[in-house]
């Protein structure tokens, strides 16, 4: 057994299939003076039990890349490293009972084709062909997906940490971590065999996650839910087959089927599942090394007959093994890799619910994190700071079994689940609920989506067709154009900087130039590699004053960003407000009347221009008035106190009557933002694409001294952009493009993808932002996207904007 080290670069506590993916990639980039320490064996805790399945199939951009990354790793880690595994590539079979599920399957293998994945669509007659025993009278269709199958997880692990050996990384087993301490700006582990100092430290848990994160002050959003599946008895029918059966899923009866050996293996994701270890009478114990729950088929009753009936030879024979292990949830069913929030160097690779495909794919992201600072591709969706302080342990708990409960669903464009709310409301939440209004939650916060007249329906969404929505945002958004509305938008992340030599601390995080003192302007901030990191609203009170405001969800990112890049004399304060001010949105041509009637003042083109700012009494509030609007219509960001929120709501809501003021929701600003060519983070602003790229020229000086990110700017700039951000209209019939929809030349040769789509209701087109191969980016040419499965024509829009495309209604 190996020897504790005194000291380490990286020390990785948690030796599953992810910490000992997280040492490989370490090792294999250089890194070699790495440290694995584990409370157990290799493979104790969910590894061990795990089925071991390796899809590609995923609705999230990020999660199939992370996947087909691993899925290829996999197929040569035994080789590379000198170590057997047994890899079965079988391919599998995904079944459709619906139409609705054919559309997404359609969606999915266009994503799949853009990163070289071959999945297919499949006939009933396909299916029948590729899995014989299976019953197809009362199916759509289906999937194929032909590099799909199942690893050892074990044999995975013990490869990857024999790699990771092999070039000079340590794995120290049976060293139970017992705590953490910061010292002279390096981390301490403090273990049973003794302290190991390094300067960078992995959470990568498991299960235990929030055991460990709790030692950094970190409580990490992980539940602990049962998932069970069964092994039967040899079954004749596959003893005398050649060839292993491909693995199919039901996702619409959701459990997955597989051939173990000669038998089948049955996994359903039920709908009523189990936490554990989430109530003071049923304890995490000290160890649950190799260990499962009871078990409990009770709970999988219709899903057992329901796969009996799908494939007969399945009820032909009996149970042999049952097993019930843990498996950790997220609150989104995504697992944590990269920085934890608030902690230098300190990361997370934990709570993953698909560990074993997604492990290879979570090494690369981290190693890339650490020796890096980036990562080549986005991962948000895998980020841990895209959670922020709402996320409690009975919020984990509730958001983990609505996705365990769903796990196969299909998350249509806007859906929102109800688990875990409302997490965060405003002042102005229960007046809007008496109103009728369906929320979606932002960041935690919620928000009116839209408002719904009598006899309209409601719920979440149920296709990629128009929805029962459409029509009432139409008109929200026709009446925000020709009349007034007001919209509460609570939860802007908002932080106050200020001090001596602020202007040029901001100055040299931006790409752009700071506005002057009384103006507003975006500003963009960039990775070392010239890569979008964000977008705030700059605020300029005074020479060194400012309000930094950015979106809800991008709380603890941004946060951390700035608190990273904060000079060591103090001389600067970054002062988190974000919960003492709510924001309202008032818009559209006759706003400057209620504007004038609520705070009164010359809101004159002139004497109140777009994008400044002045304070004002709204009301019974001393707040700030903005004139800017994300609608692309003349208005006003109100800002006042919290407490104020509500009464300055029924103010404006009182002065409005005599303007036909209407109150509208976030659905009405998509629509209306998309209208406008108007970015939206993490959707059409990623690390996955660069600021020159994402066609934010007018934002960046690179006449500037300096700024983060400014060398491979103008190296980009200097040797060519290869990629250009377009606004599109698509004749997109009854469906609208859905986000990483595939864009085709007239050749009909893949160039591009539509970032963020939908249907523009002032203009009546449908409207996709969409980032193509620059050669190919002509305005003149013909081009297709693909909705759901079906080509729809599309063109390059002359200006970014689709409408008021000079900004007149905004200037006037």
């Amino acid at each position: 057994m190996a020897d504790l080290p005194s000291t380490a670069r990286v020390v990785i506590i948690g030796g599953g299939a992810v910490g000992c993916s997280v040492l490989y990639h370490l090792a294999k980039a250089g890194w070699t003076d790495c440290l694995l320490v584990e409370k157990n064996e290799l493979t104790s805790g969910s590894t061990w039990h795990a089925a071991g399945n390796c899809p590609n199939f995923v609705g999230s951009w990020t999660m199939m890349a992370l996947q087909n990354y691993s899925t290829r790793l996999y197929a040569t880690l035994g080789d590379d490293v000198g170590y057997p595994m047994n890899y079965h590539v079988t391919g599998s079979v995904r079944l459709a009972h619906s139409s609705e599920r054919m559309d997404e399957f359609a969606h999915v293998t266009s994503m799949a084709r853009h990163m070289d994945i071959g999945l297919e669509l499949m006939t009933n007659e396909d299916l029948k062909h590729a899995y014989p025993f299976l019953e197809t009278h009362d199916l759509e269709g289906g999937l194929w997906d032909p590099t799909d199958g199942d690893i050892d997880p074990a044999q995975l692990s013990q490869a990857l940490a024999h790699g990771a050996r092999g070039l000079g990384a340590k794995v120290v087993r049976f060293c139970p971590v017992t705590g953490v301490r910061r010292e002279g700006g390096e981390w301490v582990v403090e273990t049973e065999k003794g302290d190991v100092r390094c300067e960078y430290v992995v959470n990568a848990a498991g299960y235990r996650a929030r055991e460990i994160g709790a030692m950094f002050g970190r409580d990490v959003p992980c539940v602990s839910l049962a998932h069970q599946y069964l092994i039967t008895e040899e079954i004749a029918e596959l003893q005398a087959r050649d060839t292993k059966l491909p693995l199919l899923r039901d996702p619409d009866s959701s459990y997955y089927l597989r051939q173990e050996k000669n038998g089948l293996l049955l996994g359903p994701y039920e709908y009523h599942c189990k936490a554990h270890w989430v109530t003071d009478d049923d304890p995490m114990p000290d160890d649950f090394s190799f260990q499962l729950y009871p078990d409990d088929l009770d709970r999988l009753e219709w899903y057992i007959n329901d796969a009996c009936e799908r494939v007969p030879i399945l009820g032909s024979v009996g149970i042999t093994r049952v097993v019930n292990g843990p498996i950790p949830y997220a609150p989104d069913g995504n697992p944590l890799i990269g920085p934890m929030p608030g902690v230098p160097n300190a990361f997370e690779a934990c709570v993953f619910t698909f560990g074993i495909v997604q492990a290879g794919g979570a090494g690369k992201i981290l190693c890339e994190w650490i020796t890096e600072g980036e990562t080549e591709t986005e991962a948000w969706a895998v980020d841990p700071r895209r959670f922020t302080d709402h996320v409690t342990q009975e919020y984990t708990r509730q958001m983990g079994i609505q996705v365990y409960s769903h796990e196969y669903a299909t998350h249509y464009p806007k859906i929102q689940w109800p688990a875990g709310r409302p997490a965060k409301t405003s002042p102005v939440y229960e007046a809007l609920k008496a109103k009728g209004a369906e929320f979606g939650a932002y960041g935690g916060w919620e928000r009116a989506d839209w408002f719904p007249g009598d006899g309209d329906p409601r719920g979440p969404a149920t296709s990629y067709d128009h929805q029962h929505w459409f029509e009432r945002i139409g008109a929200e958004c026709r009446h925000v154009a020709e009349h007034v509305g007001v919209l509460d938008l609570p939860g802007f992340s908002r932080f106050e900087v200020s001090g001596p030599g602020a202007a040029n601390w901001l100055d040299g995080l931006i790409t752009g130039k700071l506005p002057r003192p009384g103006r507003i302007g975006l500003v963009y901030f960039s990775t070392p590699k010239g890569k979008v990191l964000t977008e705030m609203t700059l605020t300029r009170f005074e020479e060194d004053r400012f309000w930094l405001l950015t979106g809800a969800g991008a709380y603890w990112h941004d946060q951390d960003w700035l608190m990273r890049h904060l000079p060591d004399d103090g001389a600067i304060k970054i002062d988190d407000i974000t919960n003492r001010w709510a924001t309202l949105l008032v818009t559209g041509p006759k706003s400057r009347d209620v504007m004038k009637a609520v705070a009164p003042g010359d809101y004159g083109a002139n004497a109140f221009p777009w994008l400044t700012h002045r304070p004002a009494e709204i009301a019974m509030a001393r707040g700030h008035l903005i004139r800017v609007s994300y609608a692309g219509e003349l208005g006003w960001e109100v800002h006042v106190p919290t407490e104020y929120a509500l009464q300055t709501y029924r103010a404006i809501e009182a002065a409005g009557q005599d303007h036909g003021i209407c109150d509208f929701g976030m659905l009405a600003l998509e629509s209306m933002r998309l209208e406008k060519g108007y970015r939206s983070w993490k959707a059409d602003l990623s690390t996955d694409f660069t600021v020159l790229q994402s066609g934010l020229d007018r934002w960046i000086h690179l006449s500037k001294s300096e700024f983060i990110g400014k060398a491979a700017i103008a190296e980009e700039q200097a040797r060519g952009v290869d990629k250009a951000f377009v606004t599109m209209t698509v004749e997109a019939g009854d469906g609208d493009p859905v986000s990483l929809s595939t864009v085709f030349n007239g050749d009909g040769a893949a160039c591009g993808l539509v970032l963020s789509a939908g249907y523009g209701h002032r203009t009546q087109e449908t409207v996709a932002l969409s980032i193509l191969d620059a050669d190919k980016a002509n305005p003149d040419a013909d081009f297709e996207i693909e909705v759901v499965g079906t080509r729809r024509k599309a063109r390059i829009h002359p200006t970014a904007a689709v409408y008021d495309p000079n900004n007149d209604r905004l200037r006037g």
